[in-house]
């Protein structure tokens, strides 16, 4: 390696790790000065916080902001070697604006890959940590009660089943109000309703009681039954059919990708979610390079605001891309947009731009 690029690699390096960790401290600061006094009332201390939470959590929000440390780093180191001529003299010395980017492409490229490990089977794991502490003692009691105690159920276990429920305990495995509909060819077929239920983990089945069973027979005919206890096994457990908001952020994407190859024989209508993050967890580190190419072709160029204008730039287009980001996943989880160019449109338009301003600087 020339010493060039050592020289680049260095500041890139050092300047990334600085960022992160200053901006992950002051985050954890914040966040625990705000849940301090929810933390203490939920029996947990600060230093059980700090050992069994921040951690796993600065995992996520380092990775959640990943591309955009990458993008300010690198405008701002590199806005500092332009401010001080080092720029200029490389290329007056001969040395292209494609060599100059082959060590930013280097760092970028160490950091995706090591985004890409991060993303798709550390991250999870980070996440099942994550979750388990926040929401045992980082809720108000309410929201706690709620979490483990109120869940709804409103299910598609299958493409013609359906089952719903008023409210399950995820601790006690069992819940009232249940509702269990298959249809064919969308008129209902058989019902079950109970007032009750608890999921046998030994038989993996549904105890059900005080059950009515009705059967649809004609148009103008039903047959109705009843059963005090009831056992029936479906496709699905509760645990699996809860409306989980971060069921897909615990797997891996191994698991994640089997996942959802059983919530589309079911019919799932949270599958563009679950695809939503299995997608993002392989552009999220690729965006690196572009935004990597795009900060330098945006800061190795001499203007008279310096520093200051180049990293209020960079902020601008960062919160663009995460915004743009955002919006594309939201219409993606609502099934407007196919999860694929969500996950991949907001690098594509960035990716283009990158490619006029990195041709347009190269040629100056």
């Amino acid at each position: 390696m020339k010493i060039f690029d050592k020289y680049i690699v260095k500041n890139f390096v050092s300047t990334f790790f600085f960022m992160v960790i200053i901006l992950s401290t002051i985050a954890v600061v914040i966040d625990l000065s705000q849940k301090l006094e929810r933390i203490e009332n939920n029996g947990s201390t600060p230093l059980a916080a700090i050992i069994h939470f921040y951690p796993f959590w600065a995992v996520w929000l380092v990775n959640t902001f990943l591309p955009v440390a990458v993008f300010i780093s690198v405008i701002f180191f590199t806005s500092r070697l332009t401010m001080q001529t080092e720029i200029v003299a490389a290329q007056a010395g001969g040395i292209s604006m494609h060599r100059i980017a082959k060590p930013y492409i280097l760092v970028a490229a160490g950091i995706a890959i090591t985004g890409l490990f991060v993303n798709n089977f550390a991250l999870p794991w980070a996440n099942i940590k994550k979750n388990k502490y926040q929401y045992e003692y980082m809720l108000a009691k309410s929201k706690s009660r709620e979490y483990y105690e109120r869940q709804k159920i409103s299910s598609q276990i299958s493409p013609d089943e359906y089952i719903f429920a008023q409210n399950y305990d995820r601790i006690q495995k069992r819940g009232n109000s249940f509702v269990y509909q298959q249809f064919e060819d969308n008129k209902l077929k058989h019902q079950i309703m109970a007032s009750s239920f608890e999921w046998d983990e030994k038989d993996s089945v549904y105890v059900l009681r005080n059950v009515f069973i009705r059967t649809v027979v004609s148009e103008f005919r039903d047959s109705i039954g009843h059963q005090s206890i009831y056992k029936r096994e479906f496709s699905a457990t509760p645990d699996e059919i809860l409306p989980e908001g971060y069921v897909a952020e615990t797997m891996n994407s191994i698991e994640l990708s089997r996942f959802i190859q059983k919530q589309k024989f079911k019919g799932s209508a949270s599958i563009n979610a679950y695809q939503n993050e299995l997608n993002q967890r392989n552009s999220t580190p690729f965006s690196t390079f572009i935004l990597t190419i795009l900060a330098l072709s945006l800061s190795s160029k001499k203007r008279r605001g310096g520093i200051g204008l180049n990293l209020a730039l960079g902020i601008t287009l960062a919160f663009f891309y995460i915004f743009f980001n955002q919006i594309s996943m939201t219409y993606s989880a609502r099934g407007f947009v196919s999860p694929l160019i969500a996950a991949w449109g907001p690098n594509l338009i960035f990716g283009a731009l990158t490619a006029y301003l990195y041709i347009r600087r190269a040629k100056s």
